[in-house]
């Protein structure tokens, strides 16, 4: 190093030396509770605090600071390129967008269908869904706004940090599967406290696997966001309340094995078989640009 190097270059914080020395799996953890939870958190507060419509405007610019600020668009420019990075900033073709919603799509199929086989298998738990989301008393169409709304901040701040913030830096040290596998069981123990978890402990570590693989094959978080908020709008309208219907059905245990068990076990079969052929073929196209 020339003594020109050494006057120009810049002093490291002792914050800086010590996130340096920090391994990577536990900057993970921190990322993700800051940027996901804590985000997820947040929008939160403003849903309870605040009367309708106004907390919902308010979620919806908090939102827009949200996503301009994790993808590098707005903030301090000497970590915008790490921010866009992290958040998998990039443009998609038509043709990759063609394809990544079309995986998007069987994602949900396939999440959707396996929970209808497990209540087939296992007698639903409703008392453990009932989320209190307080939404019977509200008119139908704040009823649908909260859903959309507080499925749209889910999928935004966790993606951008399960599959953004905590998958990105991880994926560079170990690779993809390794990192996806570590990133998929954090996404279980952070959904621990939530009373509907414990029967679905493996449907959350294949969602988040899956989820990976969407960011990997696309390059992007827009698919999983997308994915991720239709797949919430559906949890929370139907299985977490009854404002879409209601699950009524018995295992077959008690009822036998019936066409509506068959038709949902199918579904199953089919839709992972084609995310697996979609997947491939959306990263044929994302390596071709």
């Amino acid at each position: 190093m020339t003594n020109l190097d050494k006057t120009t270059q810049l002093p490291i914080s002792g914050f800086a030396k010590v996130w340096q020395r920090t391994p990577v799996l536990l900057k993970a953890i921190l990322m993700i509770a800051l940027v996901g939870i804590v985000g997820a958190n947040g929008i939160s507060v403003f849903l309870v605090a605040l009367p309708m419509p106004l907390s919902l405007i308010t979620l919806l610019a908090y939102m827009f600071l949200y996503w301009k600020f994790f993808n590098g668009s707005w903030g301090p420019k000497k970590t915008a390129e790490t921010r866009k990075k992290y958040f998998r900033a990039g443009s998609l073709s038509p043709t990759l967008w063609k394809w990544s919603l079309l995986l998007a799509a069987f994602f949900v199929l396939v999440f959707q269908s396996s929970l209808v086989v497990t209540f087939r298998l296992i007698q639903f738990p409703a008392d453990r869904f009932a989320q209190g989301f307080g939404l019977e008393s509200q008119p139908l169409w704040i009823a649908w706004a909260v859903i959309i709304i507080a499925a749209l901040s889910a999928g935004l701040t966790e993606e951008t940090g399960f599959r953004g913030y905590g998958l990105v830096p991880l994926q560079e040290r170990y690779g993809q599967v390794l990192a996806n596998i570590m990133i998929s069981g954090l996404f279980v123990v952070f959904h621990l406290n939530q009373a509907w978890a414990p029967p679905l402990l493996l449907h959350l570590f294949v969602a988040s696997f899956m989820f990976g693989l969407i960011a990997y094959a696309t390059g992007s978080l827009l698919p999983g966001i997308i994915a991720h908020t239709i797949l919430d709008i559906v949890n929370f309208s139907y299985w977490w309340t009854d404002i879409a219907g209601k699950f009524e059905y018995q295992p077959i245990a008690v009822t036998g094995v019936d066409i509506h068990f068959l038709v949902w076990s199918v579904l199953l079969a089919v839709s992972g078989m084609l995310f697996v052929w979609v997947l491939g073929k959306t990263k044929a196209v994302q390596l071709q640009i």
